[in-house]
C-alpha cells in the first residue's frame, strides 16, 4: 500500500479522496525539521502547504515520486533537486483564483474608503476622524495588476465590471493580443506610473524586491498598494519611506517578509497599513479545493500518469 505523507492538516476532502484510492495516509507530529524528514522517509507522496522542503529531505526520500504542493507558489521545495531525482512537483492553480481575487477586491475597497483607519478612530472614540481622513471612489480609478496569470486576470475581471475600473497588466513577456479587451497590456513603468491602485500577483522568487525604492518613485502621490503574493516581492524598508513622504497612501500585506511579523515589525500599529495574516486563499470552499486538487495529483502519479499541473519535468519522466 503507498504512503502518502501529509505534515500539515488539509481539508477533509483531500484526505477522503486519498483514503478512498486505497492510500495509507500519514499525518506529520511536528514541524521540526528531523520530523519531517524521519517521518517522510519511507514515504511515496507528499502533500505539503508551508513545511520547507529542501533537498535532504527529498534526497532520503528513497520511494518518493511527488510533492503536490497545496496552494499556488512552490518556493518551499527545492525543485531542481526534486527534477534531479526524478520526484514530480505540483501545485493547485485552478484552486484559488477567485479567492484571492475576492480578498483583492476587500483589500483596496478597505483602502479606498478608509475602512480600517475610520474603524479604529471611531473604537478609539474619534468618530469626527472620518472629516479629516475621506476615501476615494474606483469608478473610473486605473487598477495596476503587476502579474497577469490566474489570479491577475480573475482580479482583471471582477474589478473592470464589478467596480467599473480601467486595468493595466503588466507580466514579463505579456502582449496586448494575450489580454481581454478590457485591459492595457503595458511596460511596469506605465503601470506604475498610472496606477491608481497597484496590486502584486507575482511569484516571490522572481519578483523579489520588485517594489523597491525605485519603484515607489515611479508611483502617483497617494497610490495604494496591495500585496497578496509574497512578503519578499516587496522592499519593507522602501514601503515604509514612500509611506512616510505621502507617495503611498495605503498599503494592505496580506504577505510580509517575516511571518508572523516580529513584535517590534515597523509596519505594526501604522494607520497607513492594513496587514492580514497570509489569508487570501483561506475560505472553505479554497481550502477544500486545494486539498482536492493536490489528492488528485498524487493519485494520478502513483498511477503511473503525469500531473495536470507540474512544475518541473522530472529526469526520466
Amino acid at each position: 500500500m503507498a504512503k502518502v505523507y501529509i505534515p500539515q492538516a488539509i481539508a477533509e476532502e483531500g484526505e477522503r479522496f486519498l483514503l478512498q484510492q486505497g492510500y495509507e495516509v500519514v499525518h506529520g507530529s511536528g514541524p521540526e525539521p528531523e520530523t519531517f524528514l524521519r517521518e517522510a522517509s519511507d514515504c511515496d507522496a507528499i502533500v505539503l502547504r508551508v513545511q520547507q522542503c529542501p533537498g535532504s529531505v527529498l534526497e532520503a526520500c528513497k520511494s518518493l515520486k511527488i510533492v503536490a504542493r497545496h496552494g499556488v507558489g512552490y518556493d518551499n521545495i527545492d525543485v531542481v533537486a526534486a527534477e534531479r531525482l526524478g520526484i514530480w512537483v505540483t501545485n493547485t492553480p485552478q484552486a484559488l483564483s477567485d479567492s484571492v481575487a475576492e480578498y483583492t477586491l476587500a483589500a483596496l475597497l478597505m483602502a479606498a474608503k478608509r475602512i480600517p483607519e475610520c474603524s479604529r478612530a471611531l473604537y478609539a472614540g474619534d468618530y469626527f476622524y472620518k472629516n479629516t481622513h475621506k476615501g476615494m471612489d474606483l469608478a473610473g480609478k486605473t487598477l495596476g495588476i503587476v502579474g497577469f496569470g490566474r489570479i491577475g486576470r480573475a482580479l482583471a475581471k471582477k474589478a473592470h465590471f464589478g467596480l467599473d475600473m480601467r486595468i493595466l497588466a503588466y507580466s514579463r513577456s505579456l502582449r496586448q493580443d494575450q489580454v481581454p479587451e478590457y485591459v492595457t497590456a503595458c511596460d511596469l513603468n506605465t503601470l506604475l506610473e498610472q496606477a491608481d491602485v497597484v496590486s502584486l500577483h507575482v511569484p516571490g522568487g522572481s519578483g523579489r524586491n520588485l517594489m523597491d525604492a525605485e519603484a515607489f518613485a515611479r508611483m502617483k502621490n497617494g497610490a495604494v498598494l496591495v500585496n497578496a503574493a509574497r512578503g519578499e516581492v516587496v522592499e519593507e524598508k522602501a514601503l515604509i519611506q514612500a509611506l512616510d513622504s505621502g507617495r503611498l497612501s495605503f498599503a494592505v500585506l496580506d504577505v510580509q517578509a517575516s511571518e508572523p511579523p516580529r513584535p517590534d515589525d515597523p509596519l505594526l500599529g501604522r494607520e497607513d497599513v492594513l496587514l492580514t495574516p497570509h489569508m487570501a486563499s483561506n475560505t472553505e470552499q479554497c481550502m477544500a479545493r486545494m486539498a482536492l486538487h493536490a489528492a488528485w495529483q498524487v493519485h494520478k502519479v502513483l498511477s503511473g500518469q503525469a500531473p495536470d499541473w507540474p512544475v518541473n519535468h522530472p529526469e526520466g519522466k
